[in-house]
């Protein structure tokens, strides 16, 4: 799964990390890898709170204003003081790189999680992943989001049944 943060982050760093004269030329993939590392980070962090269904409703809501998700805006601070202290980059800077870099790469993460054409994040993977449970079961926990109706209907009742057990 960081492999393919690290991809979704190269692809939208363009003007954020690439072309921010902040970041010397030569820390813009470090910074990359970085940047994934905190997202994966922040998404396992929550994990291990026991924030499943903050972490279900994030994937599960739709990508409507990212920026002032509380997990998003966790990571966006956890990427600042990270960039900032590791390639010395002023906090300002690494603020606002992170505030303009993080809710894009969160909403297309959220996108390509509810795509049944894209394969490249499946819901269950990344909160199996970050939980580090891999009998997890996502169609229970996404029904619970949803007020106890999925938003999937019975069939993802039968997915997670069948998912959730080994």
């Amino acid at each position: 799964m960081l492999d393919q943060l690290i991809k979704l982050v190269e692809q939208n760093a363009g003007q954020a990390i690439v072309n921010n004269s902040a970041i010397p030329n030569q820390h813009n993939n470090a910074a990359i890898k970085e940047v994934a590392t905190q997202i994966f980070n922040g998404l396992q962090s929550q994990a291990k709170q026991g924030n499943l269904q903050q972490l279900a409703g994030l994937f599960q809501g739709g990508s409507s204003n990212l920026a002032s998700n509380p997990i998003v805006s966790q990571i966006v601070s956890s990427v600042a003081t990270n960039v900032a202290s590791k390639f010395g980059v002023s906090p300002q800077v690494a603020q606002s790189m992170a505030s303009s870099l993080l809710p894009t790469v969160m909403n297309q993460l959220v996108k390509k999680t509810n795509d049944p054409k894209d394969n490249s994040f499946d819901l269950t993977n990344v909160m199996r992943t970050v939980s580090g449970n891999n009998s997890l079961d996502v169609g229970s926990l996404i029904g619970q989001v949803a007020g106890g109706k999925s938003p999937l209907g019975n069939i993802g009742g039968m997915l997670g049944g069948l998912f959730g057990k080994k």
